[in-house]
C-alpha cells in the first residue's frame, strides 16, 4: 500500500524568522503522524534553516525548483548539487507557475514570457535530480479553457510522456506526480474529489503505458489545487489520490497541521 505524502509548497512566501516561526508551530503534531510522509518546501533563502529544524523528525525538505547544471555561468540559479548539499530529499519540477499558466493571474500578462518553463527543460531538471538522489515530484495539469475543450486527457498525456522520455523506469519508485487543474490554483476552486480521482487514475494508467505496471503502483499521484483542510479528507479518501501537494493552506500551520490529520485517517 502507497503511504500518503503531504507536501506543502509556500511558493514566495516567508521571511527567515517567519518560517522559523510556521515549522516551530506545526512541528509537534505534524511529526507525531508518522504513517504519513511529509515535505515542506520553502523558499531558496529558507532551505537550509527548516532543514536544520527538521533534522531530527520525519519531515522532509523539499525545493521549489532548480536548474539541471551543477555549476556554471548561470546567474540566480540553484543546482542538484547545491540542493544535495543542503539535504533536500524533494523538488517540485514543472508546476504550472513555472510553465507560465496561471488558475489566477497576479503579473500584468505583457510578463508571461518571464515564466519559460518548457516540456524540455522540465525533462532535463528530472535527469539532474535523479542523479543528485532527489525525489521530483512533477506537476501536470489542464487549463480552465483546455478542460472546456475536452483536452485535458490529451494535454496531461503529452506533459507526462515529455517529462518522462528517457528515463530509465527503475528510477522512478520514488517519483511523485501531482495532478493540479490550473483552474484550481490560488483561485479557491478544488476539482470535484470524483473527478480528481479519475484524472489521478489516468496518470497512472498513462505511466503504466509509458513505463510499466509495477511502476505505476507504486508512484504515488497526489492532488494539488485548493487543497483545505475542509476538503482534505474527502479527497485522501479516493483510492488513486495519494496525498497533496498544498499550497496557501501550508502556510498556516494549523490548517496544515489539520491536512497532515487528515492524511493519516485516511493512510
Amino acid at each position: 500500500m502507497r503511504t500518503k505524502l503531504v507536501v506543502g509548497n509556500w511558493k514566495m512566501h516567508k521571511t527567515l524568522a517567519e518560517a522559523v516561526a510556521t515549522v516551530e508551530a506545526s512541528l509537534r503534531w505534524v511529526d507525531a503522524r508518522r504513517d504519513v510522509d511529509v515535505a515542506i518546501c520553502p523558499p531558496f533563502t529558507a532551505l537550509s534553516k527548516v532543514r536544520e529544524l527538521l533534522r531530527h523528525t520525519h519531515i522532509q525538505v523539499g525545493a521549489q525548483d532548480v536548474f539541471w547544471k551543477d555549476s556554471g555561468a548561470f546567474t540566480g540559479q540553484v543546482s542538484p548539487a547545491m540542493l544535495s548539499d543542503i539535504g533536500c530529499a524533494y523538488c517540485i519540477v514543472g508546476h504550472s507557475e513555472t510553465r507560465g499558466r496561471f488558475g489566477k493571474l497576479e503579473v500584468a500578462e505583457s510578463s508571461l514570457g518571464y515564466f519559460a518553463e518548457s516540456d524540455h527543460t522540465i525533462n532535463l531538471k528530472i535527469r539532474a535530480l535523479l542523479f543528485q538522489s532527489i525525489n521530483p515530484i512533477l506537476c501536470v495539469g489542464e487549463t480552465e479553457a483546455e478542460r472546456q475543450a475536452g483536452q485535458t486527457e490529451a494535454v496531461i498525456r503529452n506533459q507526462l510522456a515529455s517529462a518522462l522520455e528517457g528515463i530509465d523506469p527503475s528510477e522512478m519508485y520514488f517519483f511523485a506526480v501531482a495532478y493540479e487543474p490550473v483552474w484550481a490554483i490560488g483561485t479557491g476552486n478544488t476539482c470535484d474529489a470524483a473527478e480528481a480521482n479519475r484524472v489521478c487514475g489516468f496518470i497512472r494508467q498513462v505511466i503504466s503505458d509509458l513505463t510499466d505496471a509495477d511502476v505505476a503502483q507504486n508512484i504515488r499521484i497526489l492532488y494539488g489545487g485548493s487543497v483545505k483542510p475542509d476538503n482534505a479528507d474527502e479527497l485522501f479518501r479516493q483510492p488513486e489520490i495519494d496525498g497533496g501537494l498544498v499550497g496557501g493552506a501550508s502556510l498556516d500551520p494549523h490548517s496544515f497541521s489539520r491536512i497532515v490529520m487528515a492524511a493519516g485517517s485516511n493512510a
